[in-house]
């Protein structure tokens, strides 16, 4: 394997490791700041994955790429160990240091990295991830979602050049995922390294990634934006209950007259409940997600329905998507694209083709980020 030379590229991954039973042979090129998902089921490669990145595979070979920085190159014997390896690495559980405070594991995490690698301080994740004032206590006095939010920023105290996370929410109950996400989101648009996240959520992935890498039986069987990803019929992310569309859009203030919220992007305009105590000012960019059990189709306008998003599409695909249903993939504007999911009868009925136009009824709309 040889290094690739595009510059865009922000962390190269071209890696075999052979294991009885199971072989990793993946070939990634990941952007060089956002948040990347490794996506799939359990046992297709993606903690194998970050701990080849992390040089905790010995026997892996290939090609690691950092930001212009080669961290493995076996053909020309290049392998930086771990100590050098110049990245944060939080786990599934935080693995505080019991004996020392919030603030004794953060500086642990700082004073591990060489004076002359420091590109922050011990303390820049405090504010990051909002755990200022837990610096004088200890891990037994933290809920769940603080040590995950400690163990986050000892791995930002590292200045680190890329940040792997290893499904940081699978150990922590619902409330304390809804505690820990703001925060995971407020890290993803401040830090300006990449990050690589693994999960088994399409909910996370929806919320938190900008690119995806979707991973089976050690291979890498699709990798790119998140918004093309989610709505290709050929991959399993357009299938089964949780399938849909991620829609980038803008807000463009509250209808004085409904109090909803209206956000406009490439294919028209959303009206949806307002439910923050404060309304975002106009033109905040957001995500949005619309699930694709939740699209209806018609060929005409509908008219006297509480529906209240209907837009004009095109069909642009039909597939099967189980035991009597179909799923149309639909397009709105230029660059914006739905799913809908409907019974095998409707199809016919309606007669559903590719190049066909039709409305789309949007029975729900969620705004993820």
């Amino acid at each position: 394997m040889t290094a690739r030379t595009d510059t865009a590229i922000g962390l190269q991954l071209q890696a075999r490791l052979d294991r009885p039973g199971f072989v990793l042979d993946v070939d990634m090129a990941l952007p060089g700041k956002g948040l990347t998902a490794l996506l799939g089921p359990s046992g297709s490669g993606k903690t194998t994955c970050l701990r080849v990145l992390a040089g905790l595979e010995p026997n892996a070979r290939g090609v690691i790429q950092v930001l212009g920085e080669a961290w493995q190159d076996s053909a020309r014997g290049v392998c930086l160990p771990v100590h050098r390896r110049p990245l944060g690495y939080v786990f599934q559980e935080a693995s505080l240091f019991d004996h020392l405070s919030v603030e004794g594991n953060i500086r642990f995490g700082f004073q591990r990295t060489p004076p002359a690698q420091r590109r922050h301080g011990w303390d820049h994740g405090l504010a990051l991830l909002g755990i200022g004032h837990l610096l004088q206590r200890m891990p037994h006095e933290l809920s769940g979602g603080e040590r995950q939010r400690v163990a986050m920023a000892r791995a930002l105290a590292t200045s680190p050049r890329v940040l792997l996370m290893d499904e940081p929410l699978a150990a922590l109950d619902a409330a304390r995922k809804a505690e820990i996400l703001p925060w995971l989101e407020q890290l993803h648009e401040r830090l300006d390294i990449p990050v690589v996240y693994v999960t088994h959520s399409t909910d996370e992935v929806a919320r938190l990634a900008d690119h995806v890498v979707l991973l089976e039986q050690g291979r890498v069987l699709a990798q790119g934006p998140v918004l093309e990803l989610m709505t290709r019929a050929d991959l399993p992310l357009a299938h089964g209950d949780s399938a849909g569309a991620l829609v980038e859009a803008v807000t463009c203030g509250l209808q004085s007259d409904s109090d909803l919220c209206e956000l406009r992007f490439d294919g028209g305009t959303l009206l949806l409940p307002q439910t923050r105590a404060t309304p975002l000012p106009e033109r905040t960019p957001v995500r949005v997600r619309i699930q694709a059990r939740d699209v209806s189709l018609s060929l005409v306008m509908p008219e006297q329905t509480s529906v209240l998003n209907c837009l004009p599409a095109t069909v642009a695909d039909v597939s099967e998507d189980g035991p009597g249903q179909v799923l149309v993939g639909l397009r709105l504007g230029q660059d914006t694209r739905l799913l809908s999911r409907i019974s095998r009868l409707s199809c016919e009925r309606l007669g559903i083709a590719s190049g066909l136009p039709v409305y789309a009824q949007i029975k729900g709309v969620a705004m993820v980020r």
